[in-house]
């Protein structure tokens, strides 16, 4: 019993290492510390083409580590951060970038949102006014049998009740 419980710990403590080393983003030789806000500064501008809502700063997957390595030597080569982008939109298009430009093959970019909420909201209108003309119709139509109920119930006689 105590030999399998520490035969468990020990995997468990061998996977946990290899998940922890799989995570790690690996440092990089900047040559000061400017150097290194700018590419943080750059990475949290750019989208990880693969996780789509992640930047390359924030995400570990292999495309976004190859991407990092890659403004990383561009950055060494004397490429500005335009440059940079410019290399990127080129490779991936406008949506490597979490703030695309305003242009014509951008515009359901960012006004898709807005289109979806418009479509939502005449959808609720209809639906709502759709619904007051049904009630509209019904009310008028109980009123109507109510007024026939009236009727049949003033010409039956009544009962008081004298029935024990």
């Amino acid at each position: 019993m105590k030999r399998s419980l520490i035969r468990m710990l020990v995997v468990m403590l061998l996977t946990s290492v290899g998940v922890a080393h799989a995570q790690a983003i690996e440092p990089m030789p900047f040559a000061n510390h400017a150097q290194e806000l700018r590419f943080q500064h750059l990475t949290q501008q750019l989208r990880c083409p693969m996780c789509q809502n992640e930047t390359l700063a924030d995400s570990n997957a292999p495309i976004a580590r190859d991407l990092r390595n890659q403004i990383f030597q561009m950055m060494q080569h004397g490429s500005s951060d335009d440059e940079i982008k410019q290399y990127l939109v080129a490779r991936y298009s406008d949506f490597v970038l979490y703030d695309p430009p305003l242009k014509a093959g951008t515009w359901l970019l960012w006004f898709g949102p807005l289109l979806i909420l418009l479509g939502g909201a005449s959808a609720v209108l209809m639906a709502i006014r759709k619904r007051n003309r049904r009630d509209s119709v019904a009310t008028d139509a109980s009123t109507d049998s109510t007024l026939i109920d009236s009727r049949l119930i003033d010409s039956t006689p009544t009962d008081n009740g004298d029935d024990w």
